[in-house]
């Protein structure tokens, strides 16, 4: 009895726990940098990028587990070191007030809870369609373009977990009003002249996966089925 009580008060703790960190948090570092972290169910992203234009700096994430006062981050990119892909690591963190996140000598303040926009999640590409056809894909290869979407944050990043290589990513503000998903991009790694700009694309849940379709940043059509992660 003794023990299903103490593993039913952990479960609630790390639940609440979990509750509390998930959403969108932002820094200003000491080098006129702006520092984006989401979490949202079990996964996080960390983007770093030039308040003034966008310019990106950097970019690591993964799965994330957390309790009271520790957060254990297991890495599936790294854009600075990528030899910390497939490690996990541990940092302290308290948060006060539900509003400010402390890790180390910096202070996250709250942008979102996560629980604002219609997509908050982390989603994987599971398909396309092209030429009318739905082409699907397999999640579980190395090979993954992840996009996580807190309440008002998003963030997509292309990656190879087996290999380490980075492909690319971005992010900025998002906002799902009646079927139209708007993306307002803040930092873009292949092309920083994309900065500022606002996409918006047609949204539908079919089947619990997001079927997005519209246009890319370049003007191409497109139709993506992305999958939630577990």
């Amino acid at each position: 009895m003794k023990q299903i009580i103490f593993t039913f008060l952990f479960s609630f703790q790390f639940l609440m726990g979990q509750a509390q960190i998930d959403g969108a948090w932002e820094y200003q570092n000491a080098s006129d940098q702006t520092e984006t972290l989401v979490f949202v169910n079990g996964y996080f992203s960390h983007a770093t990028f030039t308040t003034a234009n966008g310019e990106f700096v950097a970019a690591h994430g993964g799965r994330v587990s957390n309790t009271k006062k520790q957060l254990s981050f297991t890495v599936e990119f790294d854009t600075e070191y990528k030899e910390n892909v497939g490690k996990t690591m541990e940092l302290d963190y308290r948060i006060k007030s539900k509003r400010k996140l402390y890790i180390g000598d910096k202070i996250y303040v709250r942008t979102d809870y996560g629980t604002e926009g219609d997509l908050n999640g982390a989603w994987l590409m599971s398909g396309r369609k092209r030429d009318g056809k739905i082409q699907t894909r397999s999640t579980d290869r190395p090979r993954k373009t992840m996009k996580i979407l807190s309440g008002k944050r998003f963030q997509w990043i292309a990656y190879n977990t087996a290999t380490g290589d980075f492909f690319g990513t971005g992010g900025g503000s998002y906002t799902t009003i009646d079927g139209k998903y708007t993306e307002n991009i803040e930092f873009f790694s292949r092309d920083n002249s994309r900065v500022g700009a606002s996409l918006t694309f047609d949204y539908e849940l079919i089947d619990e996966n997001w079927h997005h379709s519209g246009f890319s940043s370049k003007g191409a059509p497109l139709y993506e089925i992305w999958s939630q992660r577990e």
